[in-house]
């Protein structure tokens, strides 16, 4: 079955969530959190690049997840954080990995069930969800909530391309 890596990108922070997709729903593998201090920014992307790298070869996933960037007061936060992504994603396309993007309110949506839930529902579901004894830490229970939120999307597209219920002209149709 496959191997979800999700990651909650971040310029001090970067979070990461792996999770098997199975017939019988998802199955936690790791989760954790890549700090990276108060370095050079450049090493600090390359910390990112390296780890995530790292993480990649021991567990080898099919699919990266990731949050896309929000537009956020700071330009340069939002700047920082896209650079981070972009550290993320090419550690991912490096390995072959699929690369899926999704918003922090469709990730929301599939995990809590509501696109204006706060980090405390977000942990609360994840570790509800995946049957977890404590609850991750919130940059890695974003991670996690990224990697569900691709399992759940790609589980409607399945049922939605594939003979269930098609979209002809804006309309909903039976196959």
């Amino acid at each position: 079955m496959a191997l979800i890596l999700g990651i909650d990108p971040g310029s001090r922070i970067t979070g990461f969530g792996i999770v098997r997709e199975g017939r019988d729903g998802c199955e936690y593998v790791t989760s954790g959190c890549i700090r990276l201090g108060d370095g050079p920014f450049p090493e600090r992307l390359k910390h990112i690049f390296d780890n995530l790298s790292e993480l990649i070869g021991k567990y080898q996933p099919q699919v990266l997840s990731i949050e896309q960037v929000f537009m956020a007061r700071n330009p340069d936060s939002a700047l920082k954080l896209g650079q981070a992504r972009g550290a993320a994603i090419v550690a991912a396309v490096n390995a072959g990995l699929q690369v899926h993007e999704y918003t922090a309110r469709q990730v929301k949506q599939a995990v809590v069930g509501t696109g204006a839930a706060d980090k405390t529902q977000v942990q609360h579901m994840v570790t509800q969800l995946l049957g977890l004894s404590g609850t991750p830490q919130a940059d890695a229970a974003d991670a996690l909530a990224i990697a569900l939120c691709h399992v759940h999307s790609i589980g409607l597209k399945e049922q939605v391309g594939g003979g269930l219920l098609g979209l002809r002209n804006g309309r909903m149709r039976r196959r």
